[in-house]
């Protein structure tokens, strides 16, 4: 039986990276995402070209009901999940002061309620098994915070606490709960920088560049792979950033 990865918040950037790395390793793959629904199918038929198979839905994991639709169609389509990467998320860049409500719920739902219903619609799956990897996208500002992204570091400090109990829950099923803090990556979310103030920001980091895509992916998979006793860990990925 092939092993079945999900992963949310695969249209672009680290999640299509990741998605192509677990195709890659011969993963059956569910992707999804929240709005990009060409982008999506074109991270499938990419994923495709390595021989596995991809199953695409189209939904807000941040509602309940989509999340309960997507992992019903997994579950219908492959019978369990083997891991579950919890990478779909937005960003806010401005003053607290400025920010509506419904934009501050919109990324605590976007970046911190989807990690629990995820979480908790692939827990029942990983019980039966006693075995599977959850592993979450977080960020250095949750551990630090940012001027002007109070709710960004609000929502991926959650994903750091939540990943931490979560772990400590379900290790004696032999689920293990696991995090990337990731620092200044080479993705979209960064292009309300201009290309002066980005060279302002690599200045900042020892490495002396961004990260990359395909370096997250590739640390996903290194981390899921024959870790049992990794878990409850938040791993920073900043080039020495922090």
């Amino acid at each position: 039986m092939k092993k079945v990865a999900v992963i949310t918040g695969a249209s672009r950037g680290i999640g299509h990276a990741i998605a192509l790395k677990y195709a890659e390793t011969g993963y059956d793959l569910a992707i999804c995402c929240r709005s990009e629904k060409n982008a999506l199918e074109r991270t499938a038929r990419e994923v495709r070209s390595f021989g596995v198979q991809c199953l695409t839905f189209t939904g807000d994991m941040g509602s309940f009901s989509k999340a309960e639709q997507f992992f019903a169609l997994i579950l219908k389509t492959y019978g369990h999940i083997d891991v579950l990467i919890n990478n779909a998320g937005i960003s806010y860049v401005g003053l607290l002061q400025e920010m509506s409500p419904d934009d501050w719920n919109q990324v605590i739902s976007s970046n911190l309620n989807s990690v629990f219903h995820c979480s908790r619609l692939v827990i029942p799956s990983m019980l039966a098994r006693k075995s599977g990897k959850i592993l979450s996208i977080s960020s250095i500002w949750g551990e630090t915070g940012a001027s002007m992204e109070v709710a960004y570091s609000a929502s991926k400090g959650g994903v750091n606490a939540f990943t931490k109990a979560l772990a400590k829950e379900l290790a004696p099923s032999n689920i293990q709960v696991n995090a990337i803090a990731c620092g200044v990556i080479d993705t979209s979310m960064n292009n309300f920088l201009n290309d002066e103030e980005k060279a302002r920001l690599i200045e900042e980091i020892p490495a002396g560049r961004m990260g990359t895509c395909e370096e997250v992916a590739e640390l996903v998979y290194q981390i899921n792979q024959k870790n049992d006793y990794l878990t409850g860990q938040v791993i920073t990925f900043d080039g020495g950033f922090i």
